[in-house]
């Protein structure tokens, strides 16, 4: 069946997927499996697509979009799983904004239900010129090559205490300060749920160079999966001639999306010239700087995120701990300035 779509989610960016589309009604239901499906119903929340370019799209009710199969592990959003089996006229869930589709399993009352979507089939690819036969698309066609040598550069390495805790606010921070001090910035998200708003922002604030392990064909980090997806986006930027890498780990250090195989893997481990923890409460930075210390032997260099919004939490992060809290948003520069001393054996500043 050949159909046209009406919108296409940023997970498929690996194929460069036109709007018409050939489908299969024999689907495969593994990680990264493209399908095109129907929406059902609408919604006044969480009813957007971020398309291949990263721009989101408004969702109604009897769209064709086309997205990947993928999990989600979302403690402030949905839950889903990756069903064992599919045809068309299956319903199932859009877990989240780039595309990942998925059976929602559960999910936080503040997002609300996901749109549920009608299963049309799985996209063909034709790779080979002229041929009719057509092979079952999935977003690990066009990737990253796996393996690779890794940079040489020094990499900031941002990790949280859950999601939302400020990791974004914090890449854009580094790279926007990096680069007024004249120098080559790359910036990577190494975990996650497919979404290229993150690796775009850092884009935005002048980063040369960016990637993240959707690119490497991963639709959902998993512990698992990440290592192998890290090294795969480290290898894409270490030729790029980049004087420092920033690095945001999706989701939480005790989260299900990987970040804890990323933080084990000595020579993941060994780029890192500096850490920033991201938390949301005084709890979150207590218990947190101690489980990098405990598990991993990192030693946080600074702490950022809501919960040094006020004085009253900087102090709390100080008195604690003995580490330096610096608000992303309130104190942009100085922790980017911060940062930049912690480096300066590393990396010639130019400004």
């Amino acid at each position: 069946m050949r159909i046209h779509v009406d919108k296409i989610g940023s997970v498929t960016r690996n194929l460069r997927i036109r709007p018409e589309v050939t489908l299969t009604p024999d689907i495969v239901c593994q990680p990264g499996a493209v399908l095109a499906g129907r929406l059902v119903g609408e919604k006044s929340t969480y009813n957007q697509l971020e398309d291949v370019h990263g721009r989101l799209n408004r969702l109604h009710g009897g769209d064709i979009i086309l997205g990947a199969l993928g999990h989600r592990n979302a403690l402030q959003g949905y839950v889903g799983v990756v069903p064992d089996s599919l045809k068309p006229g299956d319903r199932i869930h859009v877990l989240n904004m780039g595309g990942v589709m998925g059976r929602c399993v559960s999910h936080a009352p503040d997002v609300g239900a996901p749109f549920e979507l009608e299963v049309l089939g799985q996209v063909l690819t034709f790779p080979d010129f002229g041929s009719r036969l057509g092979q079952p698309a999935f977003i690990q066609q066009g990737a990253l090559p796996r393996g690779g040598d890794l940079p040489t550069c020094p990499v900031v390495y941002i990790a949280g205490t859950c999601m939302n805790a400020g990791k974004t606010h914090a890449a854009c921070a580094l790279v926007r300060r990096f680069r007024q001090a004249g120098l080559r910035v790359g910036g990577v998200k190494l975990t996650g749920v497919s979404l290229m708003r993150d690796v775009l922002a850092m884009r935005d604030d002048g980063a040369v160079a960016v990637a993240d392990f959707t690119d490497a064909g991963i639709p959902t980090t998993n512990p698992a999966t990440a290592v192998e997806g890290a090294r795969a986006v480290f290898a894409s930027l270490a030729g790029r001639n980049l004087d420092v890498i920033v690095a945001e780990t999706g989701d939480g250090i005790l989260g299900e999306y990987g970040v804890q195989a990323v933080l084990a893997d000595p020579d993941l481990r060994g780029l890192g010239a500096a850490f920033l923890l991201c938390a949301n409460d005084p709890v979150g930075v207590l218990g947190g700087v101690r489980e990098l210390e405990a598990a991993y032997g990192i030693q946080v260099d600074v702490v950022t995120g809501p919960a040094t919004d006020n004085a009253v939490g900087v102090a709390f992060v100080e008195r604690a701990t003995g580490i330096a809290g610096l608000n992303a948003r309130t104190q942009a520069q100085a922790l980017a300035d911060f940062v930049l001393a912690k480096l300066q054996k590393d990396v010639e500043v130019g400004a």
